[in-house]
């Protein structure tokens, strides 16, 4: 749909409309407008924010802007209004030379959600270049003895505008010699000669000058003029002549430097040196033609010596003459049009625009990464170019407009497991053989806050002897959290409770950044059996937790810091007892303890390799541990006469509402139990 410059939709519809809106919207648009060349700064082009069908609200918040133009800033977007307009001056020459459509391509983006536009600005031609001669003066010589009827060839003018206003109309001031001749050959071209309308006389009038004028179709339209200097010259009657006065090759422009591209045959009716022939290239002809050809002035054979390139010139056009060895010499003319035909010498070349780099990880699919641009100087199906991806990538390529791509995210990311991707876009030609090129586009991964921090170790026992110093160090915890920077910084803290009569702050301390554990007083094993602490809440259903179990939000629980009594012979010999389950469902499965005896729900831990009992003062175990469960933990000391006392447990671990509701239904049982205990007890040490 073209809009005008004025921005109406013309006759169309109201629902074609809309529907076009729509896509719009989906972010595949085209709007295409049209300007004339060599517009003042400021010009209105269109209401582009309005065609698109953007609120002029949302403009700046979406950050609507230009991302990506062809042409450089000719093309500027007001974001307080949306209206497009000229920002500099356009030369539909400079931009397109003589190429029958002009346009310049801009690429409009708007961010929250991103969304890409695609606008073709026509660049309309205005009369602004006048018709140009190759020379100043045209100089033609002819003998007196031509014929009425001769033709005489002239280099005509060209004009660098398009249609109309390059097509060119010829006159030539008045002559009673000489007529214009104008004709238009079979590629379109026009060819102008003069005509001889009577004998030419050199003793009566030996110059003749003439003024040639060409004027083309625009509106006011414009001349150009060139001087025709005619000298008449004395004697020789026949002039060499080809067989036909244009000539058409067609070549490749690989093709090696001496290539022949046409043998040329002139014949002359005259005898002798007057009919003897010598080829040469016309004296207008254009530099570039003698860059790229040469003729041999003997045989009339024309080669190439300079590199063709089809994507530089396509067509040439040499004008060349035959003269004889007279005196005077004679000439005829003839015109070689060579077409260059075009091979797949040119890889395609890949343009990328970052948009959202670097993209979060969680990102949704769909989300536009980068623009994509392809293009390929090579014409027909050698400049078709096709793209792909890089495999196994979470990206994927969607086509926009003819050779523009958006690289939009295709499934979810996870930083943790790659932290970026090397997307490479291939470009591929439909050439045979294709060509291809590649470019790449490293896309970083943003790390988001997903992952929690994990300790080094899920449990730490910790055994202090009784009366420390104050600020010892018990033990260093460690966590790591697999997100990057600030979403990896780890703190550590306590979860206050009550120890007895006091707060758990009052006995130990942790370092928030290191993780260092220290005690803030002396424990007295008499007052804490066990110092039990965590960086969590506790779980409400229990008065301690029973296990070193890493806990939950990435925090860890350090527990069961044995406090063991040193007596002045060393430790007593007098060993814990911890039964294995708990006969309430509320407790869970737990299963029997490594160690346990046959038939016995309780084991006795042992010191050092084989169990040998350590007797020398101030020897204490190297560890003593609790193994976590959710079981009642009791822990006893025998007195010397074996004789068990229900004062000697300690139990806890168990909910305090579930020993209420089971004190009574257990009352009856409590010797049984005890006589029970001694037995287990006495099992324990075999």
């Amino acid at each position: 749909m073209v809009f005008t410059s004025e921005g109406k939709l013309g006759t169309r519809r109201l629902l074609p409309w809309l529907l076009l809106l729509a896509a719009w919207r989906a972010g595949s648009a085209q709007l295409r407008y049209s300007v004339p060349e060599e517009a003042q700064h400021g010009t209105f082009v269109g209401r582009l924010a309005q065609d698109l069908g953007l609120p002029l609200a949302e403009l700046v918040p979406r950050l609507f802007r230009v991302a990506s133009r062809a042409g450089g800033d000719l093309l500027e977007v007001n974001v307080q209004n949306g209206i497009l307009f000229v920002n500099a001056r356009m030369d539909r020459e400079a931009l397109c030379g003589r190429s029958a459509e002009c346009s310049v391509h801009l690429e409009v983006v708007v961010e929250r959600p991103l969304q890409v536009f695609h606008v073709e600005v026509e660049v309309r031609d205005v009369n602004d270049n006048p018709p140009v001669f190759p020379v100043q003066e045209q100089w033609l010589q002819i003998y007196e003895s031509r014929l009425p009827d001769s033709l005489f060839p002239l280099e005509g003018a060209a004009d660098a505008d398009v249609g109309s206003n390059s097509i060119l109309t010829y006159k030539l001031s008045s002559s009673e010699f000489f007529a214009l001749d104008v004709k238009t050959n079979s590629d379109d071209n026009t060819q102008i000669g003069l005509v001889l309308r009577k004998s030419l006389d050199r003793e009566d009038v030996r110059e003749h000058n003439l003024l040639l004028v060409a004027t083309d179709g625009g509106k006011p339209e414009l001349t150009g003029t060139v001087q025709l200097r005619i000298t008449v010259l004395d004697v020789n009657d026949n002039a060499p002549s080809f067989q036909h006065s244009e000539y058409k090759v067609r070549i490749f422009e690989n093709s090696e430097n001496g290539t022949i591209v046409i043998r040329l045959n002139a014949s002359d009716p005259d005898e002798g040196t007057n009919g003897a022939i010598s080829y040469a290239f016309n004296s207008l002809v254009s530099p570039l033609v003698l860059a790229h050809f040469a003729i041999d002035p003997n045989t009339g054979e024309v080669v190439i010596q300079g590199n063709l390139d089809f994507e530089q010139v396509n067509s040439y056009r040499i004008r060349i003459d035959a003269t004889d060895k007279g005196h005077p010499p004679m000439a005829g003319h003839c015109t070689l049009l060579v077409k260059v035909v075009d091979i797949n010498d040119n890889t395609p070349e890949i343009s990328i625009t970052s948009l959202s780099l670097p993209i979060r990880e969680d990102a949704p699919v769909g989300t536009v990464i980068a623009l994509v641009s392809v293009s390929d100087r090579d014409s027909g199906a050698n400049g078709q170019v096709s793209c792909a991806l890089t495999p196994d990538v979470p990206f994927r390529l969607l086509s926009t407009f003819r050779n523009y791509y958006s690289l939009v995210l295709d499934s979810g990311l996870d930083r943790e497991l790659v932290s970026g991707y090397s997307v490479v876009v291939t470009a591929r030609d439909a050439g045979s053989p294709a060509l291809r090129a590649s470019a790449s586009v490293w896309v970083e991964v943003a790390d988001v806050n997903d992952n929690a921090p994990a300790f080094a170790q899920a449990e730490y026992t910790v055994f202090v002897r009784e009366n420390n110093a104050p600020g010892c160090h018990l033990v260093t915890v460690s966590a790591r959290d697999a997100d990057a920077r600030e979403n990896a910084r780890v703190s550590y803290s306590l979860v206050e409770r009550r120890v007895g009569e006091r707060l758990l702050s009052s006995y130990v301390s942790v370092h928030a950044e290191s993780g260092r554990v220290h005690a803030l007083q002396p424990l007295d094993r008499e007052e804490l059996e066990l110092l039990r602490f965590e960086p969590r809440q506790p779980n409400p259903d229990w008065r301690y937790s029973a296990s070193l179990r890493a806990g939950m939000h990435s925090s860890v629980h350090l527990e069961e810091a044995g406090i063991l009594r040193a007596g002045p012979g060393g430790p007593d010999q007098q060993w814990p007892t911890v039964s294995s389950a708990t006969p309430e469902p509320e407790a869970g499965e737990v299963s029997p303890p490594v160690g346990a005896g046959v038939n016995s729900n309780s084991w006795t831990f042992k010191y050092g390799p084989g169990n040998p009992k350590q007797s020398g003062p101030g020897e204490l175990p190297d560890k003593f541990i609790i193994p976590g469960s959710p079981a009642i933990i009791s822990i006893r000391q025998e007195p010397t006469n074996n004789q068990i006392d229900k004062s000697d447990f300690i139990t806890f671990g168990k909910k305090e509402e579930t020993k209420k509701k089971k004190k009574k239904k257990k009352g009856s049982k409590t010797q049984e139990k005890k006589e029970k205990g001694n037995s287990t007890t006495d099992n324990s040490d075999q």
